[in-house]
């Protein structure tokens, strides 16, 4: 079975996030033995949607937590049974496959049950009702399948059993033993057969394979009754009429546990504990019986495998983190917290852009990435790079645009014209979406600081959405405990950014960039980069007040 790896960008993607983790999977998929799947963490920004349809690409899927869960065990796949099916059927099934207990289903494929060794001996050794067949409704079809019998002669195609079953082998002296609509077991005498055709039983059960005369079936036509024989002896066709009674009559019905496929393992746990059951039916999101699941799946479950790209700070990346296995780290900022178990593949270099060093990572091992994903990574790096304007951008980043820009087929300056005017169209869009679209949050020292960035090629239209994000921004603040909150509105063409400033410790922006607060806002020239012109003189401040 081929691994799943997932390759995951930060919370709140950019262009560079998404785009570097579908790459990155490509290049893993034409390398390796693995499934290398990428996710997000977040909506789709204008800009990056933009890119994945010109070059028609789908969007990765959306994954909230990489925490264990069911779908990622490989639980008991044993099939269901139907509701209908005998107690015999369910027991060779079970020795058959070696398992205690089975689902079971109604003809919609939907959970009726669960049947268990413990069920089928119960009722086995319990039974002392003869009228057990006619309260189970049990079907001519299962008993003929429990006695290996075949009809002599059928009295209808619908039969409904509603008698007592009667074991008759001598002639009787009571003719109040057999009543009408009873099931009978008889042997080869005709005598007897006649008696029980004139009580005017529904069933006839003949052992030992006997054929009955012309003379006892035409008169079971005239009574109505139907005739059946079976191989077996008399003692034995009576012990195993019981095992034909549907499964649903003895199956464990009320109260059921079940799980979904979507279950994390740490939710499970504890009602696995408490409970101890033998197993537990596994449901998918349609309602489906997919499985089982037992204490022993919990004891040989696998961590996630996951790769990040883009980021390498805890508070940005996917939750349930710690419950994963990191293989590797693709990116280009900082050196953040996060910790793993083992040594890994981590690769940062002070580029413009992950997606300049997944590129890279193409060429390095000889591989020419495919056209749309040569497309994607062009995307990239020109909005991280803000077409190679800002300060973050290297020679590197140069190079491997106009490498990839050939293999794209595009026309760098063109696709960046077409590509920020449909980012930066603030449509449509509210104040809290504007601010959460690129906003990363950044322990310094003691400070809980987050920083949005908006790019766009029109400030003025910007300038009457200010106090609106104030709000929002002041509401964040409260509610997250942040020190301190940054909105920067970048305009790509005058490199330069409006920031709107929030929190109780204001004071320091003021200090790292030597400036003063005009009613929360500053304008600031050539600072377009969060990652090279922004957090590092903030880190400096606070670790001065630290």
């Amino acid at each position: 079975m081929v691994n799943k790896v997932y390759i995951t960008g930060h919370r709140n993607p950019d262009s560079d996030s998404i785009c570097a983790a579908i790459a990155y999977s490509e290049f893993k998929n034409k390398t390796q033995r693995i499934n290398a799947i990428p996710i997000r963490l977040g909506e789709i920004s204008r800009e990056t949607q933009f890119i994945l349809d010109y070059f028609g690409v789908q969007p990765p899927q959306l994954v909230q937590t990489v925490k264990p869960q069911i779908i990622d065990l490989k639980i008991d796949t044993v099939a269901p049974i139907a509701s209908d099916i005998s107690l015999k059927m369910a027991w060779s099934i079970m020795k058959q496959k070696n398992i205690k207990t089975l689902p079971v289903i109604y003809p919609n494929e939907k959970l009726a049950g669960i049947v268990s060794v413990s069920n089928l001996a119960a009722s086995y050794l319990d039974i002392w009702d003869n009228y057990v067949l006619a309260k189970s409704k049990t079907s001519l079809s299962n008993i003929l399948e429990t006695l290996s019998a075949k009809i002599v002669y059928l009295s209808d195609e619908n039969l409904e059993l509603k008698g007592k079953v009667v074991v008759s082998m001598m002639e009787p002296n009571d003719r109040n033993l057999i009543e009408a609509e009873d099931i009978c077991i008889c042997g080869d005498r005709e005598l007897v057969q006649e008696f029980v055709l004139d009580c005017n039983a529904r069933l006839m059960i003949i052992t030992n394979n006997t054929n009955p005369s012309e003379k006892i079936i035409d008169l079971a036509k005239e009574k109505g009754c139907t005739i059946i024989t079976t191989p077996y002896d008399s003692f034995t066709a009576a012990r195993l009429i019981p095992q034909s009674i549907p499964i649903e009559y003895v199956m464990t019905k009320n109260n059921l546990i079940t799980f979904s496929t979507s279950d994390f393992i740490e939710e499970i746990k504890d009602i696995m504990l408490e409970t101890r059951y033998r197993s537990y039916p596994v449901l998918d999101e349609d309602g489906s019986v997919v499985g089982s699941i037992s204490r022993y799946h919990l004891i040989t479950q696998q961590r996630k495998k996951v790769i990040l790209v883009d980021h390498n700070e805890k508070t940005q990346s996917v939750d349930g983190l710690e419950d994963a296995d990191i293989l590797e780290i693709i990116d280009h900022h900082r050196i953040g917290d996060i910790q793993t178990g083992q040594p890994i593949y981590f690769r940062n270099e002070p580029v413009g852009s992950t997606s300049t060093i997944v590129a890279n990572i193409f060429f390095e091992n000889g591989i020419r990435p495919s056209k749309k994903v040569a497309g994607l990574l062009c995307g990239a790096i020109i909005s991280d790079t803000l077409l190679l304007k800002s300060p973050t951008a290297t020679i590197v980043d140069e190079i491997i645009l106009k490498r990839l820009a050939e293999i794209a087929s595009i026309d760098i300056e063109k696709f960046a014209q077409e590509m920020f005017k449909a980012g930066t169209s603030l449509e449509g869009k509210s104040s809290k979406e504007l601010l959460y679209q690129d906003f990363k949050i950044f322990n310094m020292g003691n400070f809980k600081v987050g920083v949005g960035q908006i790019t766009t090629t029109y400030m003025d239209g910007f300038t009457p959405l200010i106090n609106d994000l104030k709000t929002v921004m002041n509401e964040k603040a409260s509610q997250g405990k942040f020190d301190l909150i940054i909105l920067m509105v970048t305009d790509i063409f005058k490199s330069s950014s409006l920031f709107i400033v929030c929190g109780e410790h204001k004071e320091v922006f003021s200090r790292a960039f030597n400036i003063k607060l005009n009613n929360g806002t500053a304008y600031i020239d050539q600072v377009v980069s969060r990652k090279k012109q922004v957090i590092p003189p903030l880190t400096e401040v606070i670790n001065q007040i630290k």
